[in-house]
């Protein structure tokens, strides 16, 4: 049955990879992606490994899929249309990769059997010695927290860094505005030298009016010493 069940849920991941590859719709690409993560969230439960499904799940299905249609909300869900380029390079390169992973699982131990190294040195070892060495009883915790604490710091800083590099991106039209708006505009610029030029024509209005007013009160001092005289 979970042999079936393994097979079902990789179909349904190739179909879904498939469908995101060759959509132009990135509205519908972002929630295809979210349920390839579910059902990888399902792939992982299947295999026992219930922590990193809840993950999965909530990070991949969840958060990233909000950050993506929160991106899709400030630009467009249509990809911008291209150049045409040749994909056979990338294709066999796909090909090849895949093809030396599965070589590299051919080495592995199958998977549940009960004599593979892990069953037999490892995991023996968290549950016997993980509260003499940790002080921690939930073994899991102790895994994650002290024994693959490195891991988890490397894990922990990814997520990090992706939400800043999130943040940037969503932001980024916000700043460009604010930069635009308080910028002041260089000598060399069109609008700068109309602006200086308007400045220069107000300036010398004003120098001619100063000068006209000048005149007109001197005129006006020498009728009045001639009235006296």
């Amino acid at each position: 049955m979970t042999a079936h069940l393994d097979v079902i849920l990789i179909t349904f991941m190739a179909a879904v990879a498939v469908a995101v590859a060759r959509l132009r719709d990135l509205f519908a690409a972002a929630m295809l992606l979210g349920m390839f993560s579910l059902l990888s969230a399902a792939a992982m439960t299947v295999m026992d490994a219930v922590d990193v499904a809840f993950t999965e799940a909530s990070v991949g299905a969840g958060i990233s899929t909000i950050l993506m249609l929160g991106t899709l909300a400030l630009t467009s869900s249509k990809e911008a249309p291209g150049r045409p380029r040749r994909t056979t390079f990338a294709l066999l390169a796909a090909l090849a990769t895949g093809v030396l992973l599965v070589y590299g699982t051919l080495d592995m131990p199958h998977y549940g059997d009960p004599a593979a190294p892990i069953h037999n040195h490892v995991a023996p070892h968290y549950i016997e010695q993980s509260w003499e060495e940790i002080g921690i009883p939930n073994v899991v915790t102790s895994v994650l927290a002290s024994y693959r604490g490195y891991d988890t710091f490397g894990e922990t800083t990814v997520i990090f860094a992706a939400a800043v590099g999130v943040l940037l991106l969503l932001g980024g039209g916000h700043i460009s505005r604010r930069i635009s708006v308080l910028r002041v505009p260089s000598a060399e610029e069109p609008g700068a030298a109309s602006g200086a030029g308007q400045l220069g024509e107000a300036s010398g209005a004003g120098q001619l009016g100063e000068a006209s007013g000048a005149g007109q009160l001197g005129e006006a001092s020498g009728a009045g010493e001639e009235n006296e005289a």
